[in-house]
């Protein structure tokens, strides 16, 4: 998706992610191998290490296979971008982008909040890949230009879809390359501990009754 992924409205809540930010650490060409070993020849897509912006662009005459590109080598941008991927379903993924709307940046607040609805279950299953390979997280919500973004709530509606995920199951294609990132950075199976939030939402959540 076209999608910022280097937000200034961000946060990190991943408690692991904060032990580990080495860019030495995280490199996008293993995610590449990853995820080609994954899904090569399973599903017959690649990822991509894009000069622009994020697309998905399906099988063509041009090319014979699907093709997840991300942003100019960003890591983040990777996990983005398979992140959209591991829930569009197989008739989305025969269109380009998945045939997802997108307004870009400089939206009104009406679709500010279209748009973070699109984001919330995507983000979740970024935050899952982020802490399987021991890595920092950052929400979006990509709208410098326009109406300031409520972060917070749009933080505390992915932190719920995450538990939802941890407690109902990952999308498969997710759950699979969540496994695929555990083993390779050696980190422990997910469980809602390693998804934190601030103390003081903490607390206000616990007094709000949420």
């Amino acid at each position: 998706m076209n999608i910022a992924n280097a937000s200034i409205h961000s946060n990190d809540f991943s408690e692991q992610g904060r032990r580990h930010t080495s860019a030495e650490i995280h490199q996008y060409q293993d995610v590449i191998a990853l995820f080609d070993a994954a899904f090569n020849q399973s599903e017959n897509t690649r990822l991509i290490k894009g000069a622009g912006e994020p697309e998905y662009i399906p099988a063509n005459e041009l090319c014979d296979f699907h093709q997840v590109i991300f942003a100019h080598g960003y890591f983040a941008s990777a996990l983005h971008e398979i992140a959209h991927w591991c829930i569009a379903g197989k008739r989305r993924r025969m269109l380009n982008d998945y045939g997802y709307w997108y307004c870009p940046d400089g939206r009104t607040e009406a679709e500010q909040k279209k748009f973070e609805q699109v984001e919330i279950k995507p983000q979740a299953i970024e935050w899952a890949f982020s802490v399987a390979a021991n890595k920092a997280f950052r929400v979006s919500t990509d709208n410098l230009n326009g109406t300031e973004p409520d972060t917070k709530a749009f933080t505390l509606n992915v932190h719920q879809q995450v538990l939802n995920y941890l407690r109902d199951g990952f999308p498969p294609r997710a759950a699979l390359f969540i496994d695929a990132l555990a083993a390779f950075y050696a980190t422990e199976a997910l469980s809602p501990a390693k998804f934190s939030l601030p103390e003081e939402w903490r607390v206000a959540m616990t007094k709000a009754g949420v």
